[in-house]
């Protein structure tokens, strides 16, 4: 870890006077010392002829002392540090006293900065063993996490881990079950597979067809591609599931009735495309009506309408019915249109005429609306689709999809010109907003859910590939370099939000300290991070709901750069979430202050947990051709889809 954003390796207790570690009762007593020290209490009684024992022992003094000023470290007779860390005592450097002069000095590592840590893979280097230890340990985070919800609220969307019950916040469709499907088959947890699947098949298909409202965006993203996934995974797409690395759990997964209740679904869904006088959907579906309706305002989220596309294409794919993927694409065929600003765009966009009639006052349809750029809430999953659908499509890469990898690469320009900034003293890179526009003041405040940017940044620039292959075959042009380069730079970042908090867990939300800016506000409680003055963290923002979107792409940059350090930044923030959202009964929980301690629970947890964030961890673990990036995308809820070959192109593999 660089940056001293880590805890110190021993606390504060064992700190002498001097401001120097005492480190003897983490060492072995010398023995040799033992004798002289008895000799010592006795030296009354030994003499050897005129040279007395009091005599010896001052003559090993001398000869200690003399032997300490010749070998002395430049920074005084033992150093004040450990592992790259500073300890001081009200900020200044004592004189070492007497008893530092008898004791050796602490062994220490070799001093390093920061950034050289990882790339020395001496010191954190750990075998393979080490590291499928570690991915048991998130496999048994997964198992209980499944505990918790099968005991208290199977069936249900959600687990309420502290009151031990379950509750319905996406449309009662057990959207849990669904979502921790395929993470349970990749993990190999057959008897949570067996539990899974059995539910699907006797209770979802009810559930569709007498269930009320939902939105479109959650249950695309969370069921039908949790449906889509683990049908591909448990061997329903035969041409193409040798790639995934996953054994395919034929006894544990019945794939064609998972392809049977995905079709279902996305039929009702499909009215959201059809009954909309745009090419924008609607935002909810009525289930057992086979209706839809725009929210209340008539407008839509940019990222929930564009976001729908990899998980309509699949299916089409592998029904053999091309509805699908033809309405969901009219989506970004008609963003291709609309103006942009620098690539970038609007969170808000116009979907129903009706509505735009009735309180906008507006003839127009399908337009942006308001100014608001930034790449959280609302927004980021439109420029994370840019890419991925341009990739999961790869017959179509060079033809009729060109122009979303030329959206997506204009986008990334603007972000780069209009949003990118540094904080002071230390120089974070972070991503910041114009809430009133690119003429409106700058916001310097970052969701956590733009740490999805640093992986797909890098997925971008390799698009899939190591950055070793890439440099060998000549794949990478200066644009994919720096876009390389400012993706690890904003991981970095992104791990710091958790490193510069009490609980080393990351808030909702963070503001950044920047040049000429008065934002001011309270720090996330850890006052040995080296950044602890540049993250401003403000009281309603110091909640965490356990996302994925740091691991994601700690993930992709780990199987990208093959760079340990992004392993040991995720057994971080595992352990963190082990020791803080751990319920003993069963489950997770949100948090409603990460800059506290202890802090308290909110007595929820996401699907996304199950579906995302200890999956990513599980694969941040595991060997590189599973589930490799150069073959499946993973929709905006983490569930793998494969590349989608031709059929010529496909057959040519097998």
């Amino acid at each position: 870890m660089s940056g001293g954003s880590g805890p110190l390796p021993y606390s504060m207790r064992d700190v002498g006077a001097s401001g120097a570690y005492n480190n003897a009762k983490f060492r072995h007593r010398s023995r040799l010392k033992m004798f002289l020290q008895s000799l010592a209490t006795n030296s009354s009684k030994y003499r050897c002829g005129k040279f007395t024992v009091g005599k010896f022992l001052s003559l090993l003094m001398v000869s200690g002392l003399l032997y300490l000023f010749l070998h002395k470290s430049p920074d005084g007779f033992v150093p004040g540090e450990l592992h790259g860390k500073e300890v001081h005592n009200n900020n200044v450097r004592k004189a070492p006293n007497i008893r530092t002069f008898w004791r050796k000095p602490p062994r220490l590592p070799p001093r390093l900065p920061p950034n050289e840590i990882y790339k020395n893979n001496t010191l954190l280097q750990h075998s393979p063993s080490e590291w499928t230890a570690r991915q048991k340990k998130v496999k048994e985070a997964f198992e209980h996490a499944w505990t918790g919800y099968r005991n208290y609220a199977m069936g249900y969307d959600e687990l309420m881990p502290l009151s031990h019950r379950g509750t319905d916040g996406l449309g009662g469709l057990g959207a849990t079950i669904v979502d921790s499907l395929d993470t349970a088959i990749i993990m190999g947890a057959d008897d949570i597979v067996s539990e899974a699947s059995k539910w699907i098949e006797e209770n979802l298909p009810k559930r569709i067809s007498e269930k009320g409202q939902v939105n479109l965006f959650e249950t695309t993203i969370r069921v039908l591609g949790g449906l889509l996934s683990a049908y591909h995974l448990s061997g329903g797409d035969h041409a193409g599931t040798g790639y995934s690395g996953i054994p395919a759990s034929y006894t544990k997964a019945n794939p064609e009735r998972l392809l049977e209740v995905s079709k279902d679904l996305a039929d009702r869904l499909l009215l959201a495309f059809t009954s909309s006088p745009t090419a924008i959907p609607l935002s909810d579906v009525i289930l057992r009506d086979r209706t839809a309706h725009a929210a209340p305002d008539g407008l839509s989220s940019t990222s929930e309408a564009t976001t729908l596309q990899l998980e309509f294409s699949y299916l089409s794919r592998v029904s053999g019915d091309p509805k699908y993927d033809r309405e969901a694409m009219k989506v970004l065929e008609h963003m291709k249109t609309l103006p942009k600003v620098e690539g970038l765009v609007p969170i808000h966009i116009k979907g129903n005429l009706y509505y735009l009639l009735a309180f906008m006052c507006s003839p127009s349809s399908g337009q942006f609306s308001g100014e608001n750029i930034r790449l959280g809430s609302r927004g980021d999953s439109y420029y994370e689709y840019l890419l991925k659908v341009w990739i999961q499509q790869e017959e179509y890469r060079n033809s009729s999809l060109k122009y979303l990898f030329e959206m997506y690469t204009e986008a990334m320009k603007g972000v780069k010109h209009l949003l990118v900034r540094k904080t002071v003293p230390n120089e974070l890179v972070f991503v910041g907003e114009f809430p009133f526009g690119r003429n409106g003041d700058f916001s310097p405040k970052m969701d956590h859910l733009v740490c999805f940017l640093p992986g797909t940044l890098a997925l971008g620039a390799t698009k899939g590939i190591t950055k070793k292959k890439a440099l060998e075959s000549n794949l990478l042009t200066d644009e994919d370099i720096e876009n390389l380069q400012l993706a690890e730079d904003l991981a970095k970042t992104c791990v710091e939000m958790y490193f510069v908090t009490s609980t080393g867990l990351a808030p909702e939300i963070a503001y950044f300290h920047i040049e000429g800016n008065p934002e001011g506000g309270p720090d996330g409680g850890n006052k040995s991070n080296k950044y602890v003055n540049d993250i401003i963290i403000k009281p309603l923002d110091r909640h965490n709901l356990l996302r994925p979107e740091t691991v994601e792409s700690l993930f992709v940059l780990h199987r990208i750069t093959e760079d340990p350090k992004y392993r040991e930044w995720g057994w971080q923030i595992f352990e963190a979430f082990e020791k803080y959202t751990k319920v003993d009964s069963g489950g997770y929980s949100s948090l409603d202050d990460v800059t506290s301690l202890p802090p308290h629970r909110r007595d929820k947890m996401e699907t996304f947990f199950l579906g995302e964030t200890l999956k990513y961890l599980y694969l941040l673990f595991d060997e590189s051709n599973t589930l490799p990036l150069d073959k499946y995308v993973f929709n905006t809820e983490a569930h793998p889809l494969p590349v989608m070959q031709s059929v010529e192109q496909a057959s040519h593999s097998v």
